[in-house]
């Protein structure tokens, strides 16, 4: 079931920050209390492949989403003490060293349940007995949260495919020149671009010259 347009769950979670700090963040505080945008994005497992590469691509994109009042938050199932041997570890070995934003430790896996992303199936033997399969680690979900603690956007990817950082970009821009101008934004639109009214006659002349 999709959470777009609904709440974003109010959980605290225990995080771990560049500098070796234990945080507690609640995604849902972050925004309404800073009046920010936040990006959430879940991925599998510190000390991976495909991992390092996502953390290091939204690291060079920060000036971007700071420029737009966004908050970058990074999240997996690994616990703190895991998170900051990463931190600590170089690029050349597979590490995340010089990544600044926070790094989610759902270890109890309260956040991740809350929001449906555990790779994770239940069924019982015949006996009732409870039988677990999957890998009982998050897929790749992003999450953008409105200043209000609102999602606007979710995705989920399987684990083995990697994100467009800059596409996050993009919808940020798009959702904020919904909020200024009351404009909806067609399709491959990009900040700057011609964006339309919600009314059959705007649409029919934004076709027309498209």
């Amino acid at each position: 079931m999709s959470l777009v347009g609904k709440p974003f769950p109010n959980v605290s979670v225990e995080a771990m920050s560049e500098m070796g700090d234990n945080l507690r963040i609640n995604v849902f505080e972050e925004a309404i209390k800073n009046q920010q945008k936040v990006l959430l994005f879940w991925y599998p497992k510190d000390f991976t492949f495909v991992c390092p590469t996502e953390l290091h691509a939204f690291q060079e994109a920060l000036p971007e989403f700071e420029k737009r009042n966004t908050k970058v938050i990074g999240a997996s199932c690994d616990t703190s003490e895991v998170h900051f041997a990463w931190l600590q570890t170089s690029k050349d070995n597979g590490g995340i060293e010089g990544v600044t934003y926070p790094i989610l430790a759902d270890t109890h896996r309260q956040l991740a349940n809350a929001l449906g992303i555990v790779d994770q199936d239940l069924d019982f033997d015949e006996e009732g007995n409870e039988l677990l399969s999957g890998s009982n680690v998050t897929y790749r979900a992003t999450y953008l949260i409105d200043e209000t603690g609102k999602i606007f956007h979710e995705a989920v990817n399987d684990m083995p495919l990697g994100r467009n950082v800059h596409d996050f970009i993009r919808l940020i821009d798009a959702y904020t020149h919904v909020q200024k101008h009351g404009e909806v934004c067609p399709a491959n639109w990009e900040e700057g671009k011609e964006a339309m009214k919600a009314d059959r006659n705007s649409t029919a002349e934004y076709l027309s010259t498209h």
